[in-house]
Order: structure tokens, then C-alpha cells, then sequence
């Protein structure tokens, strides 16, 4: 059975009230709900709860057909809250039978994924995190590696940035690594895009992290790659406002987009 690695995810923004933070602190953690199908609403009742995070709803572009919900958290206490105050106003609902056999693996039941931010691995992530609310599209790559091999990967992200910072790569993106809910060793780069006509321009839809490793292979000839990699997985998603929770912070930057057009 394929294993299908998400991490926790779209890629959301800061609490509607969290304090201290602002638009330019990446989630420390994310909370990736993933969901089969595409054009369902938010089963998640953010509203009623009361919650106070921001949750970016996307839709599969390519890929499989499912919609992610993203939600941003800076602490445990927060996942805490928030799993209690969705249990106390969500109606119990009975659980996918995994005996169905129309439940493959490419249409798998409701997961969801906690993951963390890597500083290290991110590229530009103060520019990432301030294009999240203007982002349209979100570039993301799934990355499995082997047991043990953090440390050849973190080399293979290095020189990845640094080949980057050479040309002046305008495609800044956010790391977060897995830690519950799918295989250790996922890795989710998420990289905000304002639209997808940039490729038209002759930009390389490869993300950066992709052609930083072509660029290390071709710098040692060595097989770090191949070694380091279990699977990889390159995706876009489109932001669906619909079934987003945001925050008025991060809706005033494009309150039209957000909230609709006021009639």
C-alpha cells in the first residue's frame, strides 16, 4: 500500500489573537487536515468554536482530487484548545470503515498530520509567510527520507539555498517536518505563489528544493539524493476562501478576495 505523506500544512497564518505574533512569524506548528474530494465545505466547525487560528482552505489542482485544511498554531496549548473546543460543538461522527474497498490508498479516509517548522530548511521564510495572504496557489512538495539521514538532507537543503541565493530565486517557501499522524522522515516545503503565470514567463516550475538537488549532484557527483530519498511528490493547490477561517489581519491585506465583494 502506497503511503500517501502530508504534513501538517497549507499553509495558514497566525491566531486571530494570538499574542505577540504578526504576519511575518511563521506557524511553529501546523495542523493538515486532508480530505478526499473537492468542493465540500469545512466539516471542522471553526466558527461556533470560537476558534482562534487561522485556517487556509486548498483545493487539489493537480494530484489526487482532496482539499486541505491548514491550521496554524504556535504552541501544544493551542492544538490543545483547539481540539477541545471543536470536540465540545462537533457532533460525533462514525469513522470511515478502512475494510471498504472503495477506500484505496488515493482516496483514503479524513487524515490528520501535526508537523513543525524547520528554520533551517525554509527558504526566505519572512517573504513566505507575508505572501501568504495573497497567495492564490501554493506550490508543495512531499519529501520522504530514510532513517537517519536528517543530516545529508540538511546538506542537500543547504546547498539548495545557497544555489538559490546565487540566481536570486524569487520563490521563498516554508519546511515543516512531520511528527504525528503520518511515516517519520515526511517533510512538506510549502511555497506560496500570487498565480501560476509565472511559468509562462520561463520561470522553472521545479520547486527550489528540487533544482538545489539537481545542483548537488551535479557540484559532487556523489548519490546523497538517492540515498537520503524514500519518495517525492510535487503538488499545487488552489486557496479556496470558502472554506478558510481567517482572522481580520490577514483578510484586510486582500478583503475582497477573503470576504467577498459587499453588495
Amino acid at each position: 500500500m502506497k503511503i500517501w505523506v502530508i504534513a501538517a500544512t497549507s499553509v495558514t497564518m497566525l491566531a486571530a489573537n494570538a499574542a505577540g505574533q504578526s504576519l511575518t512569524d511563521p506557524p511553529t506548528i501546523v495542523q493538515l487536515v486532508r480530505k478526499p474530494g473537492i468542493g465540500g465545505a469545512s466539516r471542522k466547525p471553526y466558527g461556533p468554536a470560537g476558534a482562534s487560528v487561522n485556517v487556509i482552505g486548498m483545493a487539489a489542482v493537480t494530484g489526487l482530487p482532496e482539499t486541505w485544511l491548514v491550521e496554524c498554531h504556535y504552541s501544544f496549548a493551542s492544538v490543545e484548545e483547539m481540539d477541545q473546543r471543536i470536540a465540545a460543538v462537533a457532533p460525533v461522527r462514525p469513522s470511515t470503515d478502512a475494510s471498504d474497498p472503495s477506500q484505496d490508498d488515493v482516496l483514503a479516509p479524513t487524515r490528520t498530520i501535526l508537523a513543525a517548522f524547520r528554520p533551517g530548511w525554509s527558504y526566505r521564510a519572512d517573504q513566505a509567510i507575508r505572501m501568504f495572504p495573497r497567495a492564490r496557489y501554493f506550490q508543495v512538495s512531499i519529501f520522504r527520507i530514510r532513517p537517519g539521514a536528517e543530516a545529508d538532507f540538511g546538506e542537500l537543503v543547504r546547498l539548495r539555498r545557497a544555489t538559490a541565493d546565487v540566481v536570486n530565486l524569487d520563490r521563498p517557501e516554508l519546511a515543516y517536518q512531520v511528527f504525528s499522524g503520518a511515516p517519520s522522515g515526511t517533510i512538506l516545503f510549502l511555497a506560496p505563489l500570487t498565480n501560476l503565470r509565472n511559468f509562462d514567463d520561463g520561470v522553472n516550475p521545479v520547486p527550489v528544493f528540487a533544482e538545489g538537488l539537481a545542483a548537488a549532484r551535479a557540484k559532487d557527483g556523489s548519490k546523497i539524493a538517492a540515498d537520503t530519498e524514500i519518495s517525492r511528490e510535487h503538488l499545487i493547490f488552489r486557496v479556496e476562501p470558502r472554506i478558510s477561517y481567517v482572522s481580520s489581519e490577514f483578510a484586510d491585506v486582500d478583503p475582497e478576495f477573503w470576504r467577498g465583494k459587499r453588495q
